[in-house]
């Protein structure tokens, strides 16, 4: 019996409440895990975990047993991150992301980063849900707007510069807005996910300007929000970058260019650990450097 792989999946099983997704984390069988906690509970001589077809619970020996292996997950963490810096990052990376940025911002880096780290293997997960960390298994996830949860670790690493567009079918139809107030006159095009919903905030040199929008359509998806401009239901606010293959284009027109919506942080996020895995570490700062020399998410300047 491998203890110390034994220990790991008893976590994550407390952590997921499931064998299966353990089992899918860690590209293994259901009843390998399975396995694994009977070995742990033989070895032990004691009941870790109460099973019910609906539900896990831990017995109060399992409680405690829980515990010390949290704090011996940590040590070895910390073991490997002690050399992380004069050996190769390695292992499996999973990684999460909003669906859009994922595809225009995200995955178009990986083939460098893969070919720079060959000894990392990425696992992606992307939605515009904000997830649990821990129950998900996820080492590092992007997340833009601001970040709170004093559990969590977050680094900035680039900025959402956001446009306001409209397809250039929409504005054959009517005319185009002069201010922001203008809006209110139009059909807008809502991303419920954003804080402000239909709130919409402009900036021209010192002044903050705010604008109450209503629209026939809304969204809490952005690529949703992007088709639907393409398609010429509206206007909408949005990142540059999820426009970014049509802006040079007949298609699409950037409008308001003297009043700068208002930009979004970009952070990584990663669980709160004495040490930072190698892996994580070399991500993070590859993405930090990437987002550098791109305008449409270089934090320079802000």
């Amino acid at each position: 019996m491998d203890k110390i792989e034994c220990m790991k999946s008893f976590v994550r099983v407390v952590e997921t409440g499931s064998f299966s997704a353990v089992a899918r984390e860690m590209e293994t069988t259901q009843p390998t895990i399975s396995k694994q906690i009977a070995a742990l509970e033989e070895y032990l001589d004691i009941q870790l975990l109460v099973r019910s077809t609906r539900s896990l619970r831990l017995t109060d020996e399992g409680e405690r047993f829980y515990e010390h292996c949290c704090q011996v997950m940590e040590a070895v963490k910390a073991a490997e991150a002690s050399v992380g810096k004069r050996v190769k990052p390695s292992g499996l990376l999973r990684v999460n992301c909003p669906v859009s940025f994922g595809h225009f911002v995200i995955i178009p880096l990986m083939k460098s980063f893969l070919m720079r780290y060959p000894e990392i293997k990425i696992d992606l997960t992307m939605s515009d849900q904000l997830i649990d960390l821990v129950e998900a298994g996820v080492d590092v996830t992007i997340r833009i707007g601001n970040v709170q949860d004093a559990a969590l670790i977050s680094q900035r690493i680039g900025i959402t510069r956001r446009v306001t567009v409209g397809a250039t079918s929409y504005f054959q139809q009517t005319d185009e807005p002069q201010t922001p107030e203008d809006l209110i006159h139009h059909n807008c095009i809502i991303y419920t996910r954003l804080s402000t919903v239909n709130e919409w905030y402009f900036q021209r040199q010192k002044e903050i300007i705010k604008v109450q929008v209503y629209g026939n359509f809304q969204a809490d998806n952005s690529t949703a929000v992007r088709e639907a401009v393409l398609s010429g239901i509206g206007i909408a606010v949005s990142p540059i970058w999820l426009f970014g293959d049509v802006i040079n284009t007949n298609k699409l027109k950037i409008i308001l260019p003297d009043y700068q919506p208002t930009s979004l942080p970009i952070y990584a996020v990663y669980r709160r650990t004495r040490f930072i895995p190698a892996k994580v570490q070399c991500f993070i700062d590859f993405l930090n450097a990437e987002f550098q020399i791109n305008p449409w998410v270089s934090d320079y300047g802000h």
